[in-house]
């Protein structure tokens, strides 16, 4: 790991404070259409959806429950283990509930495929999906969520509570992170 510092780290900057925090205010409104009545139970994926996540949150003009999740398929890693490892379960009893997942990236998909049956299993009234960012080149898009912020390239990214060995989740904008600093 060759970590020095976020400015000479990132090769470029791929979406600015600004136009995220313009694409989280339509997400929201969007989310406030289809939710206005339905008091929806939105769980954040943590670490990494926690700063879109409340984002969105605060964007939604409706009634809302917050809850968390906590699920690791990477570690301290640059790519996926394979294997995905439940950390901390949900706090709320989602059964017959409206059900809106929030997660950082769909990179495999192995995450998304994995809570979608999850909870699932408890019976919910809906389960939607939202995902700030999508590598669609990654799961060729055989998987598909139901509200996106940004389609990416297949580069490795972070900031914006994405991170590498939780680093860079300060960064107020998604960057692309050199390969010198993973490999």
């Amino acid at each position: 790991m060759n970590i020095t510092n976020p400015q000479t780290d990132i090769s470029r900057i791929l979406f600015t404070e600004k136009q995220i925090a313009a694409r989280v205010e339509a997400l929201g409104m969007e989310l406030t259409e289809e939710y206005r009545d339905k008091k929806p139970v939105m769980v954040c994926v943590l670490k990494g959806a926690s700063f879109f996540y409340i984002d969105l949150c605060r964007q939604m003009q409706c009634h809302i429950d917050m809850d968390f999740i906590s699920v690791s398929s990477y570690g301290a890693a640059s790519k996926s283990s394979g294997v995905v490892r439940l950390i901390k379960d949900l706090d709320t009893d989602i059964t017959g509930r409206h059900v809106v997942l929030v997660e950082d990236i769909i990179d495999s998909g192995l995450t998304l495929t994995y809570l979608r049956e999850f909870f699932g299993a408890r019976k919910p009234a809906s389960i939607r999906t939202v995902s700030f960012l999508d590598k669609t080149a990654r799961h060729a898009g055989e998987l598909k969520t139901d509200y996106c912020g940004f389609e990416i390239p297949d580069e490795f990214v972070v900031g914006y509570g994405l991170d590498y060995a939780n680093y860079y989740r300060n960064l107020p904008y998604i960057g692309v992170l050199k390969p010198s600093c993973y490999e």
